[in-house]
């Protein structure tokens, strides 16, 4: 697996980076203040449906940590990527805990952003550092010590509605191709009665429509840069990939689907407005929960589609890191662990239901029989899909950086954006597929040449 960038690079990006992203820092209360109820955490944190549930359960923190209080910055993702990127680089010191991915975390670790967590792993009784799934934890590492720890981890698979299919006489096979599923949503798209073909984001954003489209990109075999750096955004491959990703999206997807993301084809599935959805595994969790879902238990799980590959799916985790200036780092690290301990998915389960506890993060949460059971149809897909999800069975090319979904330098935060937003004009019938993968590959060159000339 490629290494994140060399030292002599970050400088350099960092203050590129930084240009972009200060726009978006707005003032907040400081880290670690003291308020009239003792120290005050601030922690930055994803407006996600399993990050709402921890928030509702936080007052258990407060209670068993007298005079810790917690303030919750929660915000749509790309908002909140942004927001906490800015702060954690220029050391502004708004947040004692921020929530970052696999993406973020090596990078940040590198470049002596972030509290180096292994330490108080180590010395945290019951803990447990060694439960969490191997490549989660591998992704979250830098120099073989974790910089974050998980609170939920995922890939990426297909939900489809089982009656709908029943209906129509359809079978979904354990591994089915991206043309079948085309054939499918062809099938099943049901403009009449509401019912869309397939949910696929198209909503700009590096870890929004970037995610599912680039695994598409990686099973029909194109890839963002070659092993010289040269960039393959207008490449047969990659060509093909994004006018089979627009055209499904444009003909059987959802109705907006250039302004849809996570959170709104999961409220269209759940609701009972798309026959399939493709996106992350954490999904089935909402999917199956009583509370909001009009489709429980009429769905099933199946790999993420493929083309030229054997397997397609990605590998994510949002999770909780501690910025290096933060001034009240135990108390930051009491709560992490609280939020990512065993004790937590039992509280999840017993408070909420067992469809929403954390997934993906801990081995033994498979082994909790509530669970299992709650989570009997996607349970397995779900781990398969974190388990498969390695470039060799992914990737039909090598490539000279790390990540599946995303490409693990700093400049893919604007590049995958601006792409994203070409992405987006094309499903919108703005421009063609050609005209947004020209320019995109001006992007992309651009960024690639600065490689070519570190080499």
């Amino acid at each position: 697996m490629p290494t994140p960038l060399g030292r002599r690079r970050r400088k350099p990006l960092i203050a590129v980076l930084l240009s972009t992203l200060l726009l978006f820092v707005t003032g907040c209360a400081g880290a670690g203040a003291i308020g009239a109820g003792g120290q005050t955490l601030v922690i930055a944190i994803v407006a996600n449906p399993q990050m709402n549930d921890a928030i509702a359960l936080s007052d258990r923190f407060e209670r068993e940590h007298p005079g810790v209080n917690l303030k919750f910055v929660s915000l749509p993702e790309n908002q909140a990527r942004a927001k906490i990127t800015a702060s954690t680089a220029t050391e502004g010191g708004e947040f004692d805990v921020v929530m970052i991915s696999n993406y973020e975390t090596p990078q940040w670790a590198a470049n002596g952003w972030l509290e180096n967590l292994q330490p108080y792993i180590d010395r945290s009784e019951g803990y447990d550092g060694d439960d969490f799934i191997p490549s989660i934890r591998e992704s979250l590492s830098y120099q073989d010590s974790m910089y974050a720890v998980p609170f939920y981890g995922e890939s990426s698979f297909l939900a489809y509605r089982e009656d709908l299919f029943q209906q129509a006489g359809l079978t979904m096979p354990e591994r089915p191709t991206w043309q079948q599923i085309a054939d499918f949503a062809a099938k099943l798209d049901d403009k009449a009665n509401g019912i869309a073909g397939i949910c696929l984001r198209g909503k700009p954003g590096w870890g929004e429509s970037l995610a599912p489209f680039t695994t598409v990109v990686n099973t029909f075999g194109g890839r963002w840069f070659d092993e010289n750096w040269n960039a393959q955004l207008t490449s047969p491959e990659f060509t093909e990939a994004a006018n089979f990703y627009v055209n499904l999206v444009r003909e059987h997807g959802e109705v907006g689907a250039s302004s849809a993301g996570f959170s709104e084809c999961g409220n269209r599935y759940g609701q009972g407005q798309a026959a399939m959805w493709y996106d992350a595994t954490v999904m089935a969790g909402t999917n199956e929960d009583p509370a909001s879902s009009k489709v429980v238990g009429k769905s099933g799980y199946v790999a993420a589609p493929v083309s030229t590959t054997d397997a397609s799916g990605w590998l994510y985790t949002w999770s909780l890191a501690m910025p290096k200036v933060t001034e009240h780092k135990q108390a930051a690290w009491e709560f992490m662990r609280w939020m990512t301990d065993k004790q937590f998915v039992q509280l999840v389960g017993e408070e909420f239901g067992w469809n929403r506890v954390p997934p993906g993060c801990r081995q033994s949460t498979y082994e909790i029989p509530e669970y299992a059971e709650a989570a009997r149809a996607y349970a397995q897909p779900t781990l398969d899909g974190i388990r498969d999800a390695r470039q060799e069975k992914v990737m039909a090319e090598p490539v000279p950086y790390p990540g599946i979904q995303f490409v693990g330098i700093p400049e893919f935060q604007d590049l995958g954006t601006r792409v994203s937003q070409q992405l987006s004009a094309a499903i919108a019938g703005q421009k063609s597929v050609e005209e947004a993968l020209q320019q995109s590959q001006e992007y992309a060159e651009t960024v690639g040449k600065a490689y070519q000339e570190t080499r």
